[in-house]
């Protein structure tokens, strides 16, 4: 059995056919996806999606949507911490971190912004006593930095793709490390290695549907221009994933799933 600790499965990208995603993955044994909140606009939406198909979700402001965001959506996040503090779905405060990609959220007033949701929302997954699920992409010393100053009970650094110093770092934080689609692909050997020498009870898996597709739903600029559409990732993908990881280990896939489904519940011990 599998979980996929992090699926963005309220993406309009699975308005369509959202019923027959969750029928594929139960069929190919993932038990549970956790969706994560990008925005207080999707509090409801992914609450509700969660207790439908007996899933699991997070709650926060993502670092994407800061721009956008004001006080008055912290505020709405603490409340809704507050009012569903008792649902057992409700697993992190996420997704939140920082982004040092998009060039435009890399300007001085903008990361400022990103830093404070950031650091606004690790108080409050403190004070509600919830690990974090984090965006981590170009900004994991910033994110380690901010850990330190503001501590919190553990959680998963989303799709990470640091140096295994870093890793080490959060490790040491109370983190498993996610990993997903991205190590599918043959050239991505800091990944690789990086998925091979760290313990396997820091590795958690993830698809981040309907994103970081593995390689064989990649489509490439010239196929998209010649009308191919990117291939959609979804959460009965995270076996095939999964395999491409035990083949690199060295191990059953039998053994990673019981291992990553293990460390997943020890990052969110509400998945118990």
């Amino acid at each position: 059995m599998w979980i996929d600790t992090h699926g963005h499965l309220d993406a309009a990208e699975f308005d369509a056919d959202r019923a027959a995603v969750h029928l594929r993955a139960r069929a190919v044994g993932v038990t549970t996806c956790v969706i994560p909140a990008v925005a207080a606009a999707n509090f409801d939406n992914v609450r509700l999606l969660a207790h439908a198909q007996q899933d699991a979700y997070a709650l926060g402001i993502h670092p994407l949507y800061t721009p956008q965001a004001t006080d008055v959506h912290l505020a709405q996040l603490d409340a809704a911490l507050h009012t569903h503090r008792h649902d057992m779905r409700l697993v992190a405060v996420g997704e939140i971190g920082l982004d040092g990609f998009v060039p435009e959220l890399n300007t001085p007033e903008a990361l400022a912004k990103q830093q404070q949701f950031y650091k606004a929302q690790l108080k409050l997954a403190q004070q509600h006593q919830l690990p974090v699920i984090l965006h981590v992409r170009r900004s994991a010393d910033l994110l380690l930095k901010g850990l330190r100053d503001t501590p919190v009970v553990g959680g998963i650094a989303h799709a990470f793709n640091g140096s295994l110093q870093q890793a080490q770092a959060f490790i040491a934080l109370g983190f498993k490390l996610g990993f997903g689609g991205a190590l599918t692909y043959d050239r991505a050997l800091q990944l690789r290695r990086l998925a091979t020498e760290l313990p396997l009870s820091a590795i958690v898996l993830e698809t981040d549907a309907p994103d970081m597709p593995p390689h064989w739903l990649y489509r490439t600029a010239e196929q998209r221009a010649a009308g191919h559409p990117q291939g959609r990732n979804e959460p009965a993908e995270l076996p095939r994933i999964a395999q491409v990881l035990a083949e690199l280990r060295g191990i059953s896939l039998d053994a990673l799933a019981a291992a990553t489904s293990a460390n997943a519940r020890v990052a969110l011990p509400r998945l118990q």
